[in-house]
């Protein structure tokens, strides 16, 4: 005697169907899934070719044309620095107050940007921050902060505070700020927080608890990326000389404005650029690659 309550396929309906339906709806889904995939490409190299088009007609004299050009001026810097080369050291001392200048710039920035941003990580990260409410509104602050390049903040402080190197080590902070806020609160957002509620159940304060329950699990990646932002610090306070920041940016633009006649200097202002950021990449790097070993030792 048979069971009624037990289901016996459908003799209509081959077992094979449901697989069939199943896998012809995923193919269709894979297909319009592709179809809209191209046509986003499609529409972002359509842009880009417009855009092209565009700057290109508006460029003086058109980019193809000048194209052709492009090694002339470096050309001209390196035989004539070729022609001086005897003053080339003369003109690496000469300029090398410049380049102090720029890793003040640097380091100042740095360490402003590093505290400031581990205030903001702090104060940003779920289960640490002071005041939970506050969370979205520091996450905001610090994406609007590492949003606006150092060079479009800083031309709006040489605007109010004159040229120099105080309008390029705000800048660098405010950027570097928000940056390192980001990086910071992600990290802290891992950590264990039994430490922390085992501070607080004693008594600890929320400065007790940070500096005591979260900085020694997290210091390592804290000293790594803030030894890497000075790296890029430095290429930052170098680019703001352009604009009249100080540094040997600033030096580096005076002599290719002049063209002719003081590219042996350009070329000195280069090769210091280069040694100093390739010096201190290195350093950086070994000191970062050590705290990998030690954490993961």
């Amino acid at each position: 005697m048979s069971n009624p309550n037990s289901q016996e396929p459908n003799p209509k309906r081959p077992p094979q169907t449901d697989t069939k339906i199943v896998q012809d709806s995923y193919m269709a889904m894979v297909q319009r899934k592709r179809l809209y995939g191209g046509i986003v490409l499609l529409i972002f190299v359509l842009m880009m070719v417009s855009g092209f088009m565009v700057a290109d007609s508006r460029n003086a004299g058109g980019f193809w044309d000048g194209l052709k050009n492009v090694g002339d001026y470096p050309a001209d810097v390196l035989s004539e620095a070729w022609e001086q080369r005897a003053e080339l050291p003369g003109y690496l001392f000469k300029f090398l107050p410049a380049l102090i200048e720029t890793i003040n710039i640097a380091a100042v920035s740095t360490l402003v940007g590093v505290v400031a941003g581990f205030l903001l990580a702090m104060h940003g990260t779920r289960g640490l921050a002071y005041f939970p409410w506050a969370i979205p509104f520091v996450r905001r602050t610090t994406d609007i902060m590492r949003a606006v390049p150092e060079i479009v903040i800083a031309l709006l402080l040489i605007f109010v505070l004159g040229g120099g190197p105080v309008p390029a080590v705000i800048a660098i902070a405010i950027h570097t700020a928000g940056a390192i806020g980001k990086l910071f609160s992600e990290v802290a957002e891992n950590v264990d927080l039994k430490p922390v509620e085992g501070l607080s159940s004693v008594g600890a304060n929320w400065t007790q608890r940070v500096l005591l329950g979260v900085l020694p699990q997290v210091a390592p990646n804290f000293l790594s990326y803030s030894l890497l932002r000075f790296e890029i610090n430095i290429r930052a306070s170098a680019i703001l000389g352009f604009v009249g920041a100080g540094g040997l940016g600033y030096e580096l633009r005076n002599a290719m404005s002049w063209g002719p006649g003081l590219f042996d200097e350009a070329a000195a202002i280069f090769i210091l650029l280069f040694a100093t950021i390739i010096f201190f990449d290195q350093l950086s790097s070994r000191y970062r690659n050590q705290l990998a070993e030690g954490k993961s030792a």
